[in-house]
């Protein structure tokens, strides 16, 4: 079933959305995205030297909202990331060009059995306040991020760390576990000094010591946090010496700073800012297709969303194409399941349609003939309000009074995790590249809350399906265990997925040696900016 043209305009207008089709045309939004990053548009871009011969000693970025946690055990969300990213390291790293698990602060390690790795650690590690890394602070930081009920589900694989000395740490699973290596990868699992973290666990979460590239100077809630070069750093030196985070909700102000030289990268451009960034060239963009999906979550524990027909309509209610083409200018594709098609494990159960009538069906069938009034909860980001206010007007079609609730990012956190929403919007990145991290996160029973499930689905069936795509060392067992995970989702439909997008970084055109991150954890210790 398709919209009018009639319909989709007054879609448009309640949405506020001013997108005309030029808006969402030019260079940039036909771009096809090929392999892991690319710049679009014909001018110098990242990675070219500008011949100047002279850098600044202060690289600036601008994001949507502001860290959530300075502490790496507690701020998972990616605005936290992309600033503690740079102050932590964990045992393996990621390549974000090449996707290749490489050594990070340990140095090599070996799988002595399908339960058990034993990690021999780099010697010339320090943290910032001096001290040097050694097997306790390893053991002692993935004990702390376990027990976190923010992160713990990226390491509770984890039955023993032990340090066998002093630069020699075994870790020892609770049952075998496919992604492993590549979970201790995610910055939520940072190592941390324990000495530090003992005597001032407070201090520690406003002042972070870590083992990185940079080490923190300030952080000004709202506004922005500075960062400065670690002169010991154990691995190649920053480039540049100062980096400094600015706050600027706004997409569009983002663009705007970048174009007036007030910030050197803005992450998350807008789709209809694309073709302007790439029509100036003082600019560049970076795209690259990304492992994130948004998507609402229904919270199971309030009435209506207890009732599976209620969920459904919800699903057949939402126009995923007319969204894509309107609010994101076509840079995305309609979501079938809560993970993007380049997670392994991902398995499309078949999207729903857009069939408003059928949804209409279902809710008086669900005792609702006439709808009712409920709200969806997004936090204070320019494009996911007007996705939100978009899907108002697409449930007022079919009786449904939703109002749309903006908050602050901590605040929308915080309060969803304490599951007093109804409907929330959200972002999930699937950072480990593995299904198990979304699914566990958000599907399982016993990560309500914080750790993800916001939907606070309890369901034995799916809770032993994730664990046997978790558990088992044989791929094609977890690949069949993914498959009736996304079809049996789909029957209980607590998530209603609304598309996977594509990461778009622009730049001015002196930014030289930038690599986006797939992720969106984008890394700067390399980048330098040309005067």
């Amino acid at each position: 079933m398709k919209k009018t043209w009639k319909k989709v305009a007054a879609l448009i207008l309640v949405a506020a959305v001013s997108v005309s089709a030029a808006g969402c045309g030019g260079s940039g939004a036909d771009k096809e995205v090929q392999g892991n990053a690319q710049t679009s548009g014909e001018k110098p871009a990242g990675g070219t030297d500008t011949g100047s011969g002279e850098h600044k000693d202060t690289l600036i970025w601008a994001q949507g909202a502001d860290i959530t946690s300075l502490d790496p055990h507690q701020g998972k969300e990616t605005t936290a990331v992309q600033v503690t990213k740079h102050i932590f390291d964990t045992l393996t790293v990621v390549n974000p060009e090449t996707g290749v698990l490489e050594p990070s602060l340990a140095e090599s390690w070996e799988q002595t059995s399908d339960t058990s790795y034993r990690f021999k650690l780099r010697q010339d590690v320090k943290f910032h306040d001096g001290s040097q890394m050694t097997a306790e602070d390893v053991k002692f930081s993935l004990d702390r991020a376990i027990k976190s009920a923010a992160v713990s589900y990226i390491v509770d694989f984890i039955d023993t760390v032990n340090a066998v000395d002093e630069y020699t740490v075994d870790i020892t699973l609770d049952a075998p576990y496919a992604p492993a290596l590549r979970n201790l990868s995610v910055p939520f699992a940072a190592i941390v000094p324990k000495k530090a973290v003992e005597q001032d666990e407070e201090g520690f979460k406003l002042h972070p010591i870590g083992s990185g590239p940079y080490k923190f100077v300030d952080w000004k809630q709202g506004d922005s946090a500075r960062l400065e070069a670690f002169d010991e750093y154990w691995g190649t030196p920053a480039v540049t010496r100062n980096l400094v985070m600015r706050v600027i909700p706004e997409a569009s102000q983002r663009t705007i700073a970048l174009e007036t030289g007030e910030v050197d990268l803005a992450y998350d451009i807008l789709p209809n800012d694309i073709a302007k960034i790439n029509d100036n060239p003082k600019l560049a963009l970076f795209e690259a297709p990304s492992l994130s999906c948004y998507y609402i979550s229904m919270n199971m524990n309030k009435v209506p969303f207890d009732n599976a027909k209620v969920r459904s309509a919800l699903n057949y209610a939402i126009d995923r194409q007319t969204l894509i083409d309107t609010i994101a200018c076509g840079a995305g594709q309609p979501a079938d399941a809560i993970i993007a098609p380049l997670v392994f494990g991902y398995y499309s159960p078949g999207a729903y349609e857009y069939n408003p009538e059928k949804a209409k069906e279902l809710l008086a069938e669900a005792g609702y003939p006439d709808g009712f009034t409920t709200s969806i909860w997004v936090n204070d980001n320019q494009a996911r309000v007007e996705i939100c206010q978009a899907i108002q007007a697409m449930l007022q079609d079919v009786g449904i009074t939703c109002n749309v609730e903006v908050m602050e990012f901590g605040s929308f956190i915080s309060r969803t995790s304490a599951g007093e929403h109804d409907m929330g919007y959200f972002g999930w990145v699937t950072s480990t590249t593995d299904a198990d991290y979304t699914y566990y996160s958000l599907e399982h029973s016993s990560q309500q809350g914080a750790a993800g499930n916001r939907s606070f689905i309890s369901d034995p069936e799916i809770d032993k399906l994730i664990e046997t795509g978790r558990s088992s060392a044989d791929e094609q067992v977890r690949l069949k265990a993914y498959e009736d995970l996304a079809v049996k989702l789909k029957e209980i439909g607590n998530n209603v997925p609304i598309y996977y997008n594509s990461i778009t970084v622009g730049a001015s055109a002196k930014v030289e040696n930038f690599v986006i991150d797939p992720i969106g954890y984008h890394k700067l210790d390399q980048v330098k900016v040309a005067k």
